[in-house]
């Protein structure tokens, strides 16, 4: 068991990429991998997939695998062999040649960006570093000023904040990727480049249940569409990265916290990623303001931190993960933790599930109780008990398989395979049974039990029971419910 209700997202890549990296990572702190379609074919995709499986099983307990699809890369076309230097407050146009670019031009091969970009708008290149604003345009050119210059040299990434582009989430290599994902039954899909809740039910659509869909926000056009994607999508990845290209600097803390408290309320995870601990691809440790940035995402309550090139690719990626996990313990037991944490909580909604997901939780730090245990099919009465931030650990039992791959992403879940109960009596006795078997609960504890009657009906969370620990000999514990407890 971790020692922390955070989970770890790591990413594979070239450092990572034998059964005995991933091992080391998992052993030191990553409870979920993320491949970077950006960065694999299929061949790999199977492979590193087939890896966390044997590991899962060896480890004995559920690993989920998050597949980031690219989205649409818009770029500048070629600028020749070094490029060109773009002088502050020059002019300069982009245009649909293919002829290289030079000081006063360069290719843009995506007419999209022509039918939108308007005068006031600006144009972001290489991850905005260099900034040009719109002056005039028509359907074959864009006349701009440079407000930022710098070198420009081929294939640099190209962001327009100001516009919403007629253009899907999904191109041919994502639904490729896409499918080829879903046929290896992984649990999670990255969708970038979401603009509006309609991208993501386009994905959904195609993925129909096989794995849930996480938004990815980083665009402005997101951000103004983020409660109908929120209701959309399955969990939210705020990716720095693009956000804070297209989106002011210094105004990425906040959204982070709104997107971050938004899931939060809707019961829905919610992953901060990119950058965390970036100086740890050279370096064997981090900055304290790395630290300190991995720290506020825990201090908020988000379901995971996420490691990118600092486990793909860097010098250090057991390291990586290893501190981050130790950030992420060390800020669990600060003292200002439960009180930020309950300071968040929502109230729940007007549902019976809900009610009684926030009951569980109230009665069981009122015991004093060892453990939250709800058994769960469809994964919705694990999202819930999550939802509560409850200071005391929760275990959630399913039959299926999915559910509990994709449950170990949520924030405070140990998530544990078994069958159904055949009864009541076999509810409790089985809930207590597998409490003790993973160390959380003792002879002699309190445990809380959420089900639904009928037991195994998904969605109809309705009962709460109270139990505790009994020992029936020196190796034979049995669990008793408590006569008031339902």
């Amino acid at each position: 068991m971790r020692h922390r209700n955070v989970r770890i997202l790591a990413t594979l890549g070239p450092a990572s990429d034998t059964y005995e990296q991933v091992s080391a990572l998992h052993e030191a702190g990553a409870d979920a991998f993320r491949l970077n379609m950006s960065h694999s074919d299929h061949a790999n995709l199977a492979r590193r997939v087939r890896m966390i499986r044997e590991l899962e099983a060896s480890a004995g307990r559920p690993i989920s695998i998050l597949v980031d699809l690219q989205g649409p890369k818009l770029r500048v076309g070629d600028m020749g062999e070094d490029g060109v230097e773009l002088a502050d407050g020059s002019s300069f146009v982009l245009d649909l040649s293919k002829a290289p670019g030079d000081t006063s031009r360069a290719p843009l091969p995506h007419p999209e960006i022509f039918k939108v970009a308007e005068p006031g708008h600006h144009l972001l290149l290489d991850d905005g570093k260099i900034n040009l604003r719109v002056e005039e345009n028509s359907a074959e050119e864009i006349v701009t000023t440079v407000v930022a210059g710098g070198r420009l040299t081929s294939r640099k990434g190209v962001n327009i904040p100001d516009a919403v582009l007629p253009i899907p989430a999904l191109t041919a290599k994502d639904h490729s990727d896409l499918e080829a994902a879903l046929n290896l039954d992984v649990d999670w899909i990255a969708l970038s480049f979401v603009q509006s809740a309609q991208d993501v039910a386009e994905c959904k659509k195609i993925a129909r249940g096989r794995a849930a869909v996480m938004a990815k926000i980083e665009k402005p056009s997101a951000i103004k569409d983020l409660d109908a994607i929120l209701e959309m999508a399955d969990g939210l990845m705020v990716a720095r990265g693009d956000l804070g290209v297209e989106c002011p600097v210094e105004t990425v803390p906040g959204l982070q916290k709104r997107i971050t408290r938004a899931a939060r309320k809707a019961g829905k995870p919610v992953v901060v990623a990119t950058q965390m601990l970036e100086s740890m691809i050279e370096n064997p440790v981090p900055t304290r303001a790395e630290v300190s940035d991995v720290a506020t995402a825990v201090f908020e309550g988000a379901d995971a931190v996420m490691l990118s090139a600092e486990s793909a690719a860097g010098k250090h990626p057991i390291d990586a993960v290893a501190v981050m996990n130790r950030i992420a313990e060390s800020v669990e037991t600060d003292p200002n933790y439960a009180q930020i944490i309950n300071a968040q909580r929502s109230e729940p909604e007007p549902t019976g599930p809900d009610a009684l997901s926030n009951a569980a939780r109230s009665v069981a730090e009122t015991l004093n109780a060892a453990c939250i245990i709800c058994y769960t099919t469809s994964g919705s009465t694990g999202l819930r008990a999550a939802r509560e931030r409850s200071r005391l650990p929760v275990l959630a039992l399913t039959p299926e398989p999915k559910t509990a791959r994709r449950l170990s992403l949520v924030w405070g879940l140990v998530c544990v395979l078994t069958e159904d109960a055949k009864d009541l009596d076999d509810m409790v006795e089985r809930a207590g049974r597998i409490a003790f078997q993973q160390g959380m609960a003792r002879v002699g504890d309190r445990i809380v039990i959420m089900a639904g009657v009928p037991l195994g009906t998904p969605g109809a969370t309705n009962m709460l029971r109270v139990a505790f620990v009994a020992e029936r000999s020196a190796d034979q514990p049995f669990y008793d419910h408590l006569a008031n407890g339902d």
